[in-house]
């Protein structure tokens, strides 16, 4: 299980996204809005952010991937009960929320989407979030005994986008390299024809 967090400014955006009907999704869990439509969603949403207009970043969104090899395990039920837990954990409660499962890809995912702006007009935390998501995460991949992948040897590059593309680029080209050279020395320059430039600080 890994999380994925980002943050923004307008709720209208991240519901289209999250129900959008051509991703197949399913609302799975909300709490605290009207799941009339999309507007009425997102208008919810809006409405409380006007307990604290101080906050300019009060949208929370957070996507949740499990692995293809759990697939079995993962009902609706199962997903928005593990969460919740992860939500708990990260402080995200006392908040409206929404949890769309979507059956794009081949791996099982939800999506959260949470106001920033709690029900008594407090500001939900983001601090060292993504340090924090991840102890998290590890955590209950461990407890619900889900698949831990192998690193990056099953990363789909052709999926990757920019800074991440090069990253991976540069990993593929170490781990190709570290097997032969036997010192530093050769390393650099093995990497150095490959217009990789390595600076030390």
């Amino acid at each position: 299980m890994i999380a994925k967090i980002m943050k923004g400014s307008g709720f209208k955006g991240v519901i289209n996204y999250i129900l959008d009907p051509k991703k197949g999704t399913e609302l799975i869990d909300s709490s605290s809005v009207r799941t009339g439509s999309i507007s009425h969603i997102a208008q919810s949403f809006i409405d409380q952010t006007e307990l604290n207009p101080r906050v300019s970043k009060v949208v929370g969104h957070i996507s949740l991937s499990f692995s293809a090899q759990d697939s079995s395990k993962l009902s609706n039920e199962w997903m928005a009960k593990v969460a919740h837990e992860y939500m708990e954990k990260m402080g995200i409660k006392d908040t409206q929320y929404i949890i769309g499962r979507h059956f794009d890809k081949e791996h099982p995912h939800v999506h959260i989407a949470f106001n920033r702006i709690d029900n008594n007009g407090k500001t939900i935390s983001d601090r060292n979030d993504r340090f924090r998501s991840e102890k998290i995460c590890k955590e209950l991949t461990t407890k619900y005994g889900l698949y831990f992948a192998d690193g990056k040897e099953k990363v789909k590059e052709h999926r990757l986008k920019e800074p991440d593309k090069t990253k991976y680029e540069i990993y593929q080209a170490l781990k190709a390299e570290i097997a032969q050279c036997r010192n530093w020395k050769d390393l650099l320059a093995h990497l150095k024809k490959q217009d990789i430039d390595v600076r030390f600080k």
